[in-house]
C-alpha cells in the first residue's frame, strides 16, 4: 500500500482497542485511522454471518498464493452466491432484544470493577 494513504480500520467497540499501548501505537502511525461499530449493533452479526459463509464456502482450507488468486476465488463464489441469493431473515422480536439489553445492563450494574 502507498505510504501517502490513510489505512481506514472499522473494528469493534472493545475496550482493548482504546488500551494505552494500542494508543501509543496508533499515534506513532498518523495514518491509521480508527472507526468503531456502535455498541449494540446487533445488524453487524448479519455482516459478520456473511463473512462467515465466504469463509466456510469458498476460502476455508484453501491455498492461495497471492492475493488475485483469494480475490478471484471469493469474486467466483459471490457471484454463484448473488444468483441464488436470499436476503437474511431477522427472526429476533424487539421485545426479546430489549429484554437481552435489560438482562446485559442489570448485570453489568452489578459489577465490581
Amino acid at each position: 500500500m502507498p505510504n501517502h494513504l490513510d489505512i481506514h480500520l472499522i473494528i469493534d467497540n472493545y475496550c482493548t482497542h482504546k488500551h494505552s499501548t494500542v494508543k501509543e501505537w496508533l499515534a506513532q502511525r498518523p495514518r491509521f485511522h480508527l472507526h468503531f461499530t456502535p455498541t449494540y449493533a446487533s445488524w453487524i452479526n448479519q455482516v459478520e454471518r456473511f463473512f462467515g459463509i465466504i469463509i466456510q464456502k469458498a476460502i476455508r482450507r484453501g491455498s492461495f498464493p497471492s492475493v488475485g488468486q483469494l480475490t478471484r476465488k471469493i469474486n467466483d463464489f459471490m457471484e454463484h452466491y448473488n444468483a441464488q441469493a436470499r436476503p437474511f431473515v431477522w427472526v429476533a422480536t424487539a421485545e426479546s432484544i430489549l429484554a437481552k439489553i435489560q438482562r446485559l445492563c442489570k448485570a453489568i450494574s452489578r459489577t465490581v470493577h
